[in-house]
């Protein structure tokens, strides 16, 4: 049937956004393009950075060496007309060495503060699990209230901020776990895993066409941090019913009784749900939520934020297989 032939009832029900969608849906294909110009089949770590920033969050990218990590996230944040540093964790690095240090001026007689590294909008902190427990400590003030205290005085970081930080599963020696109020403060953990034979032959194929350009004079910048406000801000207004929040409550509500866990998720983990599930909406071209979307958000949220209990992890269980089976557990809303 074509559109001449429905009925007026008919052709209400083709839904139109309460919000325009269109510069936020055109801004993320930009990035997506930019990237695509290095990254090769990465889609979903893309997809989940976009998410990220949209959603105000930081993130924590794990794999093996060599599956694009770093420069992934480097090719991310040059597509942000921002502030961008990078921080390499090492055993020896001292808070001082991130935050800043107040230096005594000879001709002033008084002293100044230095801002540190983290003094930008995006950073990159490669092998965050290689400093020691003092030096992610000084990460939990920035990375929950964008600010830092130092000496009695309060230093506001201008937006975006946002933490990107790389971490090894493998190797373990030299290494120090990250503390799980540090875990809590990462929107996402993302698994990077090898790409698979097709893409890895497109990935020599893009190498050998770039006949020994860095990867980095192929991105250009896209988005300013006015334009990330702005889309912010439209994401913020993305509708979603007391049914899905109910949702989010009764999943996350049941990682904190459920038997195989000995560590369920706080509530800073649905209101990430919740935020994310929004992002997700919003560049599929949605003005509201859909369970979809909350499924989505899930893993690369809760996984982080998980323990399980000694017996089941002998047994080789994983928290995502324990996600999905709270997620197959629970009636999703019509």
């Amino acid at each position: 049937m074509d559109n001449e032939q429905l009925n007026p009832e008919e052709k209400d029900l083709k839904f139109e956004n309460r919000i325009p969608l269109e510069g936020l849906k055109a801004s993320v294909e930009s990035l997506k393009g930019q990237l695509s110009r290095v990254i090769v089949g990465q889609e979903n770590f893309i997809e989940l950075l976009i998410v990220g920033l949209l959603s105000n969050g930081h993130v924590l990218i794990e794999g093996v060496p060599g599956v694009a990590k770093t420069i992934t996230a480097k090719l991310f944040a040059k597509c942000l007309k921002t502030d961008f540093s990078r921080i390499q964790f090492t055993p020896d690095l001292m808070p001082s060495d991130v935050l800043g240090t107040s230096v005594f001026n000879m001709k002033t007689s008084e002293f100044e503060f230095k801002k540190g590294p983290v003094f930008s909008n995006i950073i990159l902190i490669d092998e965050i699990n290689r400093a020691p427990a003092k030096t992610q400590a000084a990460l939990f003030e920035v990375m929950e209230e964008r600010q830092i205290t130092i000496d009695g005085k309060r230093f506001k970081m201008e937006a975006p901020f946002m933490v990107l930080a790389t971490q090894n599963p493998i190797e373990q020696e030299g290494t120090y776990a990250l503390p799980e109020a540090q875990l809590d403060r990462f929107l996402f953990k993302i698994n990077v895993d090898y790409p698979d034979f097709k893409d890895e032959v497109e990935i020599l194929k893009t190498h050998h066409e770039r006949k020994g350009r860095l990867p980095e004079t192929e991105i250009e910048a896209v988005l300013t941090p006015e334009k990330i406000a702005e889309l912010r801000d439209q994401i913020h207004e993305i509708l979603i019913e007391e049914k899905l929040l109910n949702y989010i409550a009764e999943i996350v509500n049941k990682t904190r009784n459920h038997p195989h866990l000995y560590l369920g998720a706080s509530p800073r983990a649905s209101i990430a749900i919740m935020n994310a599930a929004k992002s997700f909406a919003a560049i599929n071209g949605r003005d509201f939520v859909i369970p979809e979307d909350i499924k989505n958000s899930l893993k690369p949220i809760l996984s982080h934020r998980l323990i399980l209990s000694p017996d089941r992890e002998m047994e080789g269980m994983t928290a995502g297989s324990v996600i999905d089976m709270i997620a197959q557990s629970i009636e999703i809303p019509r």
